[in-house]
């Protein structure tokens, strides 16, 4: 006896589900936000550095962000004096320019008071009080001309609108680095940043290793101490760990405002987070690779230099993106420990006498925070592949 073959026609269809639909939308919100703030961040940039290219009047007339549309603006000169003429045929000139020489402006309209603007345009004549009449063209070349020499001892005041081309040059970076000693303040935050970017994170690889591959007694308290050493404020620690630098430099009979005290100072403040970064990225390698380099014979120093450096790169990296920022921004450190002598003072501290004595100056202050934060760009630009790779360190097993 056969059983019959039963064939079963339906098909089992999942329910509908909108998760795909989600995650999608999700996906699209998170790179919206991440767009949005980046867009948001790059705008000061964009406007700092347009900023520095452009020439006071300018500024003082518009924002950056209409540096590419031509503008107006009102002006006032005063003409040539009597002493100024010149006799040709029996007529007496006085010859000049209402502009510097170079100036990419033009004459829209001008006259004698600042509400008679549009008294003539440009190209036109107008008669003076102090006899004759003047012609302005348009490149503000102008000919004052009458009949008898002119006799007044002070130039008349011209009110003029002027038509400014957008301009841009390097001259507000010439002047700030030759006339302001940002060239100087320059050199002295690399002095200061680049050793005391380099010295932490050599004693915090050291340091991550022991702690993460090597056995030996308290271990784990030493970890628990750098963790805490990470919310401990440095400005709790300047006084005692200036009093006891300054001791130190009246015992030894040496200067205490030196490069070695800031770099010592910036070292002890960063090593926290540097072992905590790396000490974390060393203990998440591969376990089988240690192992076979000690069956091989390697010792503990072999297998640091030629196995886990190179593997650490990507938190090196991160490491010394956070210091080199940190160092280069600093004011407050740099006051303590190296002072404000004109021959020391960093870039950050140039800039604050800047804002103080040239507030007025805004070509010369977005010229000069622009030098300061092109090398942490650049410096940040050409680690940034590593930059999140180091901070994801020892967070996913």
């Amino acid at each position: 006896m056969t059983s019959p073959n039963i064939e079963n026609t339906s098909t089992i269809k999942p329910a509908p589900s909108n998760i795909f639909l989600r995650l999608k939308w999700g996906k699209i919100l998170a790179h919206g936000a991440l767009l949005f703030l980046v867009i948001l961040w790059t705008f000061p940039t964009a406007g700092l550095l347009v900023s520095s290219l452009r020439d006071k009047d300018q500024l003082t007339i518009s924002g950056w962000w209409t540096a590419l549309v031509a503008s107006e603006r009102n002006e006032v000169v005063r003409l040539g004096k009597a002493s100024d003429q010149i006799e040709e045929n029996g007529k007496f000139y006085i010859r000049g320019s209402l502009f510097k020489e170079g100036a990419k402006r033009s004459i829209i309209s001008f006259g004698l008071k600042s509400n008679e603007l549009q008294s003539a345009m440009a190209g036109g004549s107008l008669s003076m009080k102090a006899g004759g009449q003047i012609t302005i063209l348009e490149n503000g070349v102008f000919t004052w001309v009458s009949d008898e020499a002119f006799t007044h001892t002070r130039g008349p005041r011209m009110f003029f609108v002027a038509h400014i081309q957008p301009q841009f040059s390097l001259e507000n970076y010439f002047e700030v680095i030759e006339s302001n000693g940002i060239g100087r303040s320059f050199i002295n935050s690399f002095t200061v940043t680049i050793p005391a970017t380099i010295i932490p994170i050599l004693i915090a690889a050291f340091a991550a290793y022991a702690l993460a591959w090597m056995n030996f007694s308290g271990r784990g308290i030493l970890v628990a101490l750098v963790v805490g050493m990470l919310v401990v404020p440095l400005q709790m620690s300047l006084i005692p760990l200036l009093r006891l630098y300054n001791n130190i430099a009246t015992i030894t009979g040496g200067e205490s405002k030196t490069y070695l005290g800031i770099w010592l100072a910036h070292t002890a403040f960063g090593l926290p987070l540097a072992i905590y970064l790396l000490r974390n990225y060393m203990a998440g390698l591969p376990r089988e690779i240690m192992e076979s380099a000690r069956v091989d014979g390697a010792s503990h120093f072999k297998i640091f230099t030629t196995m886990v450096l190179p593997l650490s790169f990507p938190a090196l990296a991160s490491f010394a993106i956070f210091q080199f920022l940190w160092v280069w921004n600093d004011l407050l450190i740099a006051t303590v420990f190296l002072g404000n002598s004109e021959g020391s003072l960093v870039l950050t501290g140039r800039l604050r006498e800047l804002l103080g004595s040239r507030g007025d100056n805004w070509e010369i202050l977005t010229a000069g925070a622009f030098i300061s934060i092109i090398v942490p760009l650049i410096v940040f630009l050409s680690l940034q592949r590593y930059f999140v790779r180091g901070l994801l360190a020892g967070s996913v097993k």
